[in-house]
């Protein structure tokens, strides 16, 4: 099972007609009612954090299909509907929603009896899912929605979305807690249509050796950090030179330092939160992006410290993969998963069907499931 994964949407304004939202709520109670009576609270869960399925969910529920609305107004009708009694409830939103996150995690502890450690632990799984998504992985699109689910058992997982003005494109991230070994090893597997040529990926096996690198040299100090870094910009400056440009190779590296790295060396480190991170020792990489203040712009210097001074390895490729809702039949420019879409609709479709609502409701909701995969 994917334990994390990401599609692209198209960055749509606007908000849904009341009407709209009031006839998704409407469908959406018997839907996951329904399921949770069969299946338990946890498969609710993972549904959810499938993104076809959330996506299919919402196409059934009456919203577009590539509209970056679907997470927003979707999530929100989910926070209507989930409940105690159905035993799922939802943390967090969209925008100033989001920022209280961990007191409806709070609130929501309390509805289902959890105890103080446990409370503390799903905050925490929020707040690193949220630093991962927003600054582990750079990749242009800042976080703006942030849903977290809990179920009566401590289970959750969390949806987010996050937008790049200058592509004018939306991301949405699902991660599942079932299952999950690592927050910042291989947690991804992202689905959408546009590839970026430079992303700085931080949370794959492939930079572990920087992350480790990175923890060494802040465990060391500030002091060396700084020294560091300033290696950094004089070594960046030096092999940006115009000899470099003629095809000279560089004096204290086996490869040629790329000129887009004059572009994304951070114009801000927060030396407060590495001195705060030196006295506190973290002992993982995990507990390092947990601390405050250290944000991107600190996160990339260090990624960067660990490349160019100290020859580790950094990923820079965008782990993103094509969507499989826009696919060729003929695998032109790349397959269609149809046995999956199928087993989604096939589902839904089964759902719908001890749905006990009029003949004409059940029509339009298999209709536009329809849309998802011809029949």
């Amino acid at each position: 099972m994917r334990k994390h994964a990401i599609i692209d949407l198209k960055l749509h304004g606007g908000k849904a007609p009341p009407w709209l939202v009031a006839r998704m709520k409407k469908l959406a109670k018997p839907i996951l009612g329904i399921i949770v009576e069969k299946y338990g609270t946890l498969e609710l869960l993972r549904r959810l954090g499938d993104p076809l399925w959330f996506q299919a969910l919402s196409y059934v529920l009456g919203y577009d299909w590539d509209s970056s609305g679907v997470t927003t107004v979707t999530s929100g009708v989910l926070r209507e509907v989930l409940s105690p009694d159905l035993g799922v409830m939802m943390a967090g939103g969209k925008g100033k929603r989001s920022l209280r996150t961990p007191n409806d995690i709070v609130l929501i502890g309390k509805k289902f009896g959890f105890s103080t450690c446990k409370i503390s632990e799903l905050i925490r799984a929020s707040r690193l899912v949220a630093k991962v998504d927003n600054a582990v992985l750079q990749d242009e699109h800042q976080i703006y929605h942030h849903a977290f689910f809990v179920d009566k058992h401590g289970n959750w997982i969390a949806i987010q979305q996050g937008m790049c003005v200058r592509l004018k494109t939306a991301r949405r991230y699902h991660w599942v807690s079932d299952g999950l070994e690592s927050f910042v090893v291989d947690p991804h597997t992202i689905i959408g249509e546009i590839k970026l040529p430079f992303v700085m990926n931080m949370a794959t096996r492939k930079s572990v050796g920087a992350q480790k690198i990175s923890l060494d040299v802040v465990r060391e100090g500030v002091s060396q950090v700084k020294k560091d870094y300033n290696e950094l910009l004089r070594t960046v400056k030096r092999n940006l030179s115009l000899d470099y440009f003629f095809g000279s190779e560089m004096s204290r590296q086996s490869r040629p330092i790329d000129p887009i790295y004059i572009k994304i060396l951070p114009r801000r480190v927060n030396w407060d939160a590495l001195e705060k991170a030196y006295e506190i020792q973290p002992r993982s990489y995990e507990e390092l992006i947990e601390i405050r203040g250290l944000g991107p712009g600190t996160i990339r210097a260090l990624a960067l410290i660990a490349e160019l001074i100290y020859n580790a390895e950094v990923s820079w490729v965008d782990p993103i993969r094509y969507t499989y809702a826009h696919g060729g039949k003929d695998g032109v420019p790349y397959p269609v998963n149809v046995k999956r879409m199928e087993k989604v609709a096939d589902f839904l479709i089964a759902i719908l069907e001890e749905i006990k609502l009029g003949k004409k409701d059940k029509e339009q909701m298999l209709r536009r499931l329809s849309k998802l995969v011809p029949r």
